[in-house]
């Protein structure tokens, strides 16, 4: 089977890209101008050029193809760059669905996200949401993959922790910190994306993806912390206090957290997982388990 995938030059396209390999899967990625540059390491994978967010870019690019898997998404918005929710969350998942329905591909895997609703608080959650929408109204074979915050060696939330807990010796927490999330391995997610392609029952199915442990937002600190060997010091800082500061700072790509992204972290983020565990027989990688295999290193 050929696989069309999007979003393979991130951290997670990247090891959905060298599990399809592995399995056998021919792949072919959809990347912009150059970007092909950060997947050179994996042979044998046809490189299409083109852009979810331009339709016209997707023309008879799927052709040939057996499934699609579409990873496209951002954590930030910069307006001014043209990069929103809006315009990748949803304008390009429509523009990838009438692709493969023009080029006649039927089998559609969807990546969302955990927390994705109608009325979400934020536009990422919203956005997200209606793009599953679009995809479960398709007409397509689907399946929807909504996990919580995926953990591997190339994270961009357990590295940065432990970078600061290593070169400052402290970490700032919004509020109290006792807001849980529910980590995942990247390993336990390609897993179900790779398995779900052939699986007939993961057709018309919406899961809900978190790590087997729910943990608050201090525990996961703590838990860094002693797989580096290194303090855990923590410094509480008042949520009204982040809000203002991003409010203000978080059109700066080097500050490290939007007014969106301090709304869904309170909220917390944690699902029942059994039934994505249990559907496509993965044995889940508990938090400290997994950070050790890379942060050690």
């Amino acid at each position: 089977m050929r696989i069309f995938l999007t979003g393979s030059t991130g951290f997670v396209g990247k090891r959905i890209l060298r599990d399809l390999l592995e399995n056998k899967y021919q792949v072919r990625c959809l990347v912009r101008q150059g970007s092909e540059q950060k997947i050179a390491d994996y042979k044998d994978v046809d490189i299409a050029h083109g852009d979810i967010t331009d339709a016209s870019s997707l023309d008879g690019k799927l052709a040939g193809c057996d499934a699609v898997i579409n990873l496209v998404g951002i954590i930030r918005e910069f307006p001014f760059k043209g990069i929103t929710f809006e315009k990748l969350h949803y304008e390009g998942t429509v523009n990838l669905v009438r692709a493969a329905r023009a080029q006649g591909v039927m089998r559609f895997v969807q990546m969302s996200a955990l927390g994705a609703r109608r009325d979400g608080k934020t536009q990422y959650q919203q956005t997200k949401f209606r793009a599953e929408e679009f995809v479960r109204n398709s007409g397509l074979d689907y399946t929807a993959f909504r996990p919580s915050i995926i953990f591997g060696p190339e994270d961009k939330f357990v590295n940065q922790f432990a970078r600061m807990l290593r070169v400052q010796q402290f970490v700032p927490v919004i509020g109290n910190g006792n807001y849980q999330m529910q980590p995942v391995a990247v390993e336990n997610v390609s897993t179900g994306f790779v398995k779900s392609i052939e699986q007939k029952d993961a057709i018309g199915k919406t899961f809900d993806v978190g790590g087997p442990e729910k943990l608050d937002f201090n525990q996961i600190i703590d838990i860094i912390s002693e797989v580096i060997c290194v303090p855990s010091h923590k410094i509480h800082i008042p949520a009204f206090v982040m809000r203002l500061m991003a409010e203000m700072l978080d059109w700066l790509a080097s500050f490290p957290v939007t007014t969106e992204q301090i709304t869904m972290l309170l909220e917390g983020n944690t699902c029942d997982e059994k039934s994505f565990f249990a559907h496509f027989g993965i044995k889940p990688i508990c938090f400290k388990e997994g950070i050790s295999k890379y942060l050690t290193i």
